[in-house]
């Protein structure tokens, strides 16, 4: 029995740490159900108020979330480390989001030419080098520019600028569906998602009315390679969008660039230069390498102020090796065309899958980005099915709030002929099966 397995203890710190340990050893897995509070309280023989209190400590912690009328689940993604699980040699990987390797620049070469020398306590907190080049990119795609921070990646930059403005329970408005990390990242910070809908052009200008109709603190958005969807942001729905955020002064607008000069397609900020409260996450993870590890945050001053001070009192800052070896690919012009090359190579093999599909009938999404969002009937057994088949993808339902059932597959590395036969076995696994009859 479920009860009698792992979870154990007389008060609610304990009853919460023994599904955490339990979880962290393999012994519960993403997706189990707990008991319900009054059998689990009879079981432990602690009152149903400790059992409840104890379950909220695990949602407030972003472990387990409510279920409707199922009850309460272990969440997909949680904040406790889990064993991971290898993909057998003959499955291909189209789950995991990575960019092509081979349009990656080459670390080596560029280390050697720096020479990086030791850097001690006391110094400059960024390398000015890597500021000023961050300045002129985010100034010509039009962000309101003065200040910049270095943070350890997109989701890095962004909780810090989460955690600085907002409080437990504050309503934060996302995109339905929503890329999983900032999902997961609202639940661990005890923060309510508010889903607005999006189409190929992002935010459905009506439904973020709708949402802005009651008091929200922040506002986070994907302007292009929108993760699941590849939805982008078009100049007509940002000045839309732009319109019914100024109306909302008081509210902190978080973009996350975080594909950048590979998404495909040009860059479309909701940022009003005369809004009080905003930042622009953008990654090197997808254009330069996702162990590089930085991002930069360009923000109006009290945020930047505030996100370098927390900074200052836990990792400091970002090394600045990392920094010199992203400054000096940003400066080197074959940097830019490589970044060029690919952003288009990942443009045509994202289409290609598209095209495939349609040929089959099958709806789809993907305007920008190195992802494909492809509608089907029910989840798990498509997924189970294309792995059955040598494909990895992932499940929809870690990223949907409200919207239908689908799938999402990473295509910066599937080539033109990878894509017929793929298209080609999902087409098989979606063709309804035939009813047998009796004579």
């Amino acid at each position: 029995m479920l009860v009698q397995t792992y979870i154990h203890g007389d008060a609610a710190v304990k009853i919460a740490a023994s599904v955490e340990q339990a979880l962290s050893a393999g012994r519960a897995l993403t997706g189990d159900f707990l008991p319900p509070v009054r059998a689990l309280a009879g079981a432990l023989r602690v009152s149903p108020a400790t059992v409840a209190a104890a379950y909220r400590l695990l949602r407030d912690r972003g472990v387990v979330i409510a279920d409707g009328r199922r009850g309460t689940r272990i969440r997909d993604t949680t904040p406790i480390s889990t064993a991971s699980h290898a993909l057998p040699d003959n499955v291909r990987d189209l789950a995991t989001g990575n960019p092509d390797p081979r349009f990656l620049p080459r670390l080596d070469l560029i280390l050697a030419r720096l020479k990086p020398g030791q850097r001690l306590y006391g110094g400059a907190l960024n390398d000015a080098g890597l500021l000023d080049v961050a300045r002129a990119q985010f100034d010509a795609d039009g962000v309101p520019v003065k200040d910049v921070a270095v943070m350890s990646g997109a989701l890095d930059g962004i909780e810090r600028v989460l955690r600085e403005h907002l409080r437990p329970g504050d309503r934060v408005i996302v995109e339905d569906p929503c890329f999983t990390g900032i999902a997961d990242l609202l639940a661990s910070l005890a923060l309510t998602p508010v889903a607005v809908s999006i189409d190929d052009e992002g935010f459905r200008a009506d439904h973020l009315r709708r949402a802005l109709a009651r008091p929200a603190a922040a506002l986070i958005v994907t302007p292009r390679a929108q993760n699941p969807t590849g939805a982008a942001i078009s100049q007509r729905r940002a000045r839309q969008l732009r319109s019914l955020i100024t109306q909302h002064p008081d509210l902190l607008v978080i973009e996350d660039d975080h594909a950048g000069a590979v998404a495909g397609v040009e860059y479309n900020t909701l940022v009003a230069r005369s809004h009080q409260r905003w930042a622009v996450v953008r990654s090197v993870s997808k254009s330069l390498g996702p162990d590089l590890r930085v991002a930069l945050i360009a923000a109006d001053p009290l945020t930047i102020s505030r996100i370098e001070g927390r900074q200052t009192l836990g990792i400091r800052w970002v090394s600045h090796i990392l920094q010199r070896v992203v400054a000096a690919l940003m400066k080197d012009r074959r940097t830019t065309g490589a970044l060029r090359r690919a952003a288009g190579t990942y443009s045509l093999r994202r289409e290609a899958l598209l095209r495939e599909l349609a040929r089959h009938g099958i709806e789809a999404h993907g305007a920008s980005g190195l992802n494909v969002w492809i509608s089907v009937p029910e989840e798990s057994s498509v997924v189970g099915g294309l792995l059955d088949r040598g494909w990895a993808v992932n499940a929809g339902v870690r990223y949907r709030i409200a919207t239908p059932p689908a799938i999402r597959v990473t295509t910066a590395a599937l080539e033109p002929a990878d894509s017929r036969r793929f298209a080609s076995d999902l087409a098989g696994l979606l063709v309804p099966r035939r009813r047998s009859s009796v004579a």
